[in-house]
Formats: C-alpha cells, sequence, structure tokens
C-alpha cells in the first residue's frame, strides 16, 4: 500500500526548495550549433516586462505555443532554434543556440538566426555579451590552432574535464563579444552543454564581481580625505580650550561619521556580492578540472592575475571602511566623554550656587517668620485691647490695658508654635515624596 503524504501537512515551500537542486540544469549540445549569450544587468527592469518581451518573440517567430516560465528558467524551441533565458537578482542571461547551416561562414553566430532588433531591445544593459564557438578535435586540431599563436601568452589555453576538452579566449571584446573556442575530445552532450554553461558563467560572475571596483576607487578616495580630517581633529583635541570648542569638534565628527555611514550603507552590498561571485567563479573553475598547457596561462592563473587584485582591492577598501567608521566611533565617544564631563563640572558649580541661594532663602524666610509672628502679635492684642474696652463697659473692674498686655505673650507663643507645626507638616510630606 502506498503511502502519500496529505498536502495539507507539507510546508509551503518544501516543493519549491526540493526543485532548487534541480534549477538551472545544463542545454544539451550535439556539437552542430553556435552559441551566443547576453547576461543583462536588470537595471529596474521588472520581470513581467521581461516575459512580455520573450512573448513578442513567440510572435515574431510565428510561433504560436508560447512556454511558460519554470521558476525563473524560461526556454523556447522552435526550427532549429533555441533561447534560454535565467533570471538572477542582479541580472538576467540569455543564451542563444542556432544549428550550424552549411552555408555558414567563419564568422558565423547563433544570434544570426533571431531578430536583430528585438535582441538589441532587451530590456536592461548589457553587462556580457559572448560567442562560443563548439567544435571537435576532429574539426579543428588543437596542435594547429597552438602552432598559429606561439607568442600569444595572454591568451587562455586550457585543458579541462582531465583532457576531454579544449578551451582558448583571450577575454578581449571584439565587436563588443568575448569569443570562447571550445574543441570537445570526449565530451557527450550533457558534459558539452554543462562545460559551455560553466564557462560563460565564469564570465558573467567575472564581470559582476568587478562592478565593485569603481566603488571601492570612490570609496576609496572618500575614505582617504576622511582619514585626513580625522587625524586633524584627533590632533586639534588637545588644544581646545573651551566648551564650545569642544561641541564644534563633536559637530565636525558627528558629520564625518554620517557621511562614512552612508558610504557604508551604498557600498556595503556591492561589496558583499563581490565576495559572493568570486567564490562562484573560484567554484566554476575548479568544476572543470583544468590541466596546464605549456607556455599558456590557465583559466584559474588568468583570473588569480586580473581578477584576484580588484576583489583584493575591493576588500581592503570595505575593510578600511569599517575601521574607520569603527575609530570615528570610539574617538567621538571619547570627545562626547570630555563634553559630559565637562557639562558635569559646570552643573556641579550651578548645584553649589543653587544650594547657597536655598540657604539664604531659608534664612530670609526664618527672618521674615519671625517678623510674621510679631505682626500676627500685634494685629491680634489690638483684637483683644478692642474686645477687653467693649466688656469694660458692663464689667468696670476689667482694666482693657491689663488684659492686652496678658495677651500679648499668649498670642506670640500660640503663633510661633503654629507656624512651626506647619513648617514640621510641610517637611514630612516633601520627605514622603
Amino acid at each position: 500500500m502506498t503511502v502519500r503524504i496529505d498536502p495539507h501537512q507539507e510546508h509551503p515551500l518544501r516543493q519549491r526548495l526540493n526543485d532548487e537542486v534541480h534549477a538551472r540544469p545544463p542545454t544539451l549540445l550535439t556539437g552542430q550549433e553556435w552559441v551566443s549569450y547576453l547576461a543583462v544587468v536588470h537595471d529596474q527592469a521588472s520581470a513581467e516586462e521581461e516575459e512580455a518581451h520573450l512573448r513578442q518573440l513567440c510572435h515574431l517567430l510565428g510561433s504560436t505555443d508560447i512556454p511558460l516560465a519554470s521558476g525563473d528558467q524560461w526556454v523556447l524551441e522552435i526550427g532549429g532554434l533555441r533561447l534560454k533565458r535565467e533570471r538572477h537578482n542582479e541580472f538576467s542571461s540569455f543564451t542563444f543556440f542556432r544549428q550550424r547551416q552549411a552555408d555558414d561562414g567563419p564568422d558565423a553566430t547563433a544570434l544570426e538566426g533571431f531578430p536583430q532588433a528585438w535582441v538589441q531591445t532587451i530590456p536592461g544593459k548589457v553587462i556580457v555579451a559572448a560567442h562560443v564557438e563548439f567544435r571537435s578535435v576532429a574539426e579543428r586540431e588543437p596542435d594547429e590552432i597552438l602552432r598559429q599563436m606561439p607568442h600569444a601568452t595572454d591568451t587562455v589555453v586550457t585543458t579541462i574535464g582531465d583532457g576531454a576538452a579544449w578551451v582558448f579566449s583571450d577575454f578581449r571584446l571584439r565587436e563588443g563579444f568575448t569569443h570562447f573556442l571550445v574543441l570537445s575530445a570526449r565530451l557527450n552532450s550533457l558534459q558539452s552543454g554543462r562545460t559551455v554553461q560553466r564557462l560563460l558563467e565564469i564570465e558573467t560572475y567575472r564581470m559582476m564581481a568587478l562592478l565593485a571596483f569603481p566603488v571601492a576607487k570612490e570609496v576609496g578616495q572618500l575614505l582617504g580625505g576622511a582619514e585626513i580630517q580625522l587625524a586633524d581633529l584627533m590632533g586639534n583635541m588637545s588644544l581646545a580650550e573651551s566648551m564650545e570648542d569642544e561641541r564644534r569638534m563633536l559637530q565636525q565628527l558627528t558629520r564625518l561619521a554620517a557621511d562614512i555611514e552612508h558610504s557604508i550603507t551604498r557600498s556595503a552590498y556591492r561589496f558583499g556580492a563581490t565576495q559572493a561571485y568570486h567564490r562562484l567563479v573560484q567554484q566554476r573553475i575548479e568544476d572543470l578540472r583544468e590541466l596546464r598547457v605549456e607556455g599558456f596561462p590557465t583559466l584559474r592563473e588568468y583570473m588569480g592575475r586580473r581578477l584576484a587584485p580588484a576583489v583584493a582591492t575591493c576588500t581592503s577598501v570595505a575593510r578600511r571602511q569599517d575601521d574607520l567608521s569603527s575609530r570615528i566611533a570610539r574617538e567621538s565617544a571619547l570627545l562626547r566623554t570630555r563634553v559630559d564631563m565637562e557639562l558635569e563640572r559646570q552643573n556641579q558649580q550651578l548645584l553649589t550656587q543653587m544650594n547657597r541661594r536655598a540657604k539664604l532663602q531659608l534664612r530670609l524666610q526664618e527672618t521674615v517668620e519671625g517678623l510674621s509672628v510679631v505682626a500676627i502679635t500685634y494685629y491680634a492684642s489690638q483684637l483683644v485691647s478692642y474686645l477687653a474696652k467693649g466688656i469694660s463697659h458692663y464689667v468696670p473692674t476689667v482694666e482693657p490695658s491689663v488684659i492686652a498686655a496678658v495677651s500679648i505673650p499668649v498670642i506670640a507663643l500660640t503663633v510661633a508654635f503654629s507656624i512651626r507645626r506647619m513648617r514640621k507638616a510641610l517637611t514630612a510630606e516633601e520627605g514622603e515624596h
């Protein structure tokens, strides 16, 4: 009995993740085809624009059967023509295949079978354009080719697959295209397609990795000026004589830090992508299993001599940029500490002055309280005197002046005790808060 997985129990990404290992399979090559390749940076071109352009090609070629995209891959086969399109994060690749014809000249290409206006309007900016001439060693003898270029030391000549094929290329642009010559000794159709795919990927990833090189030069100039400015600021830190000088230096450091952080934000992705593309180039070269041809550089040597220094420059600039950002942060913290300490000292002086003023105010308040007791006693004794005079009309024995005199100490003590009690109550209430 076959046990099936309930679709409701499957992770929503299971099928997509499983198919990833089968993504971008190589195209089979029979050895009777021309191959051309374009890689275009998206340049804000969407996948929908690309697919609309591909549907337009189907109509131009008279095909009513429009292929559906399988993930990021789209393949068209019509007559003796094939087109394989793959969409990546930053670029899309278009690989054109055309079967050889008896009347094809030595400069024939796969693009000749496709509408030129359509090819020239592919959405995006071309970053790689290459022609691959794929033949067998029976058609073109490798030793004969080597005899024709004894001094072409800049040309890569290597055998791959442990001698299963030969590869020739100088990686120079001629009429906008780089050129590869692949001579098969014992490659089958699948190995042939995989070999061509790896060579085109090496060229694509090489160019994508180099996109960071101009950025590295620009950032390097910015870092040179920033490092000089930072050194000047640190040299002037010990010369700061006032709080205003330190605040001005802190503002300059803050502006410098903002410039560097903006540069990091703008270039971090490009530098990170360069590292990733460089690793892919190295991996694809490793997969080719090269054998050296005497007197000529291999792909590994060529890329190590031309690509590796540029990648090392990008890595160095990225590290230098991060290091400068850290230095600015440390020195900003140091200067901010000095500013904070000066502010703390000024605050301490202000608190001392406030404490002195509070003590003076307390003494004045105590003086006012004493005067208040006298004033209240005076007015209260006057009230008692008026009251005693009124009573003396009915009780002749009552002497108003005597009663007023006796009431003065009683009133004074009562008022003083009341004020003291009120002050204690207010102090206790403030202590609770």
